[in-house]
């Protein structure tokens, strides 16, 4: 286990140990990562915490329910859990404010911390975002109804990725072993049964709390994206007064993985404007 590197440090948070990643320093960037099967903060973001973190301190967490941080015993998966979780692991990290880059799941939640908590929200990356509500796409209810295979991993990698290049039999394999490990599907299941558009329901902010959110928005999306569509950018952009938008063409539901150099970019320079404000 002390060679996995999607292991990182833990932290108390509340009654329970989170599992998280912290580099660089600087003004602080919250990572927030998305909610497919086996999912990690290190393999969302293996790819944007190096180049990040050259400029700022950037913090990547296993949200609860995910990853290697603890799963106490009934503990109830919502937005209301998820936002105490990320103000939790603030505080214990003595962090008043921070940045907020969210993927997909991760989208929603950060759009719920800015209008519930937007003193601790700096400026606000929203990429593949939930968080409004639109109709199931056949992709999500793939990704939320994954029964563990590695064909079935395979499959949900295709969706997920425009550019199938990408999407090798290693990758599938280790996703695969990560959504089998001990406690990991069982806490996978309990998050979106069937029927799934009730979740999309659970994790969306309403609208005019979307528009009251003050803060410098950008929003990033695949034009391709099967999973979440490219509608919902455009709500949000035309939602939040203070947005620009951003639409990677040949590019699915991994903006920071399919354009990653141009990714890595955009956050950066988004969040460099902002000064130490």
């Amino acid at each position: 286990m002390a060679d996995n590197p999607e292991i990182g440090q833990p932290v108390r948070t509340g009654g329970f140990r989170t599992n998280y990643h912290d580099l660089g320093s600087g003004h602080r960037v919250l990572l927030i990562h998305g909610s497919g099967p086996g999912v990690t903060a290190w393999a969302n973001w293996r790819l944007v915490l190096p180049a990040l973190s050259e400029r700022f301190r950037v913090i990547a967490p296993d949200m609860v329910g995910f990853g290697y941080t603890e799963r106490p015993d009934g503990v109830v998966y919502n937005l209301d859990t998820w936002c105490r979780h990320a103000l939790d692991l603030m505080d214990a990290l003595e962090i008043e404010r921070a940045h907020l880059v969210g993927n997909s799941f991760g989208g929603a939640l950060a759009l719920a911390l800015a209008t519930r908590h937007p003193e601790r929200v700096g400026r606000l990356v929203l990429m593949g975002s939930a968080g409004v509500e639109f109709e199931l796409t056949p992709g999500l209810d793939a990704v939320w109804g994954y029964t563990p295979s590695v064909e079935n991993m395979r499959e949900l990698l295709d969706i997920f990725a425009a550019d199938r290049s990408l999407v090798t039999d290693e990758l599938a394999q280790m996703r695969y072993q990560a959504s089998v490990r001990p406690g990991v599907q069982e806490a996978y299941a309990a998050m979106f049964p069937a029927p799934r558009q009730r979740w999309i329901q659970a994790l969306a902010t309403p609208e005019d709390d979307i528009r009251g959110i003050d803060r410098e928005t950008l929003v990033i999306h695949g034009r391709d994206d099967q999973v979440i569509p490219l509608d919902n950018a455009l709500r949000l952009h035309g939602l939040i007064e203070r947005s620009q938008l951003h639409v990677f063409g040949r590019c699915g539901h991994w903006a920071q993985i399919e354009h990653n150099a141009r990714f890595n970019r955009l956050i950066s320079d988004f969040f460099a404007e902002a000064g130490t404000s």
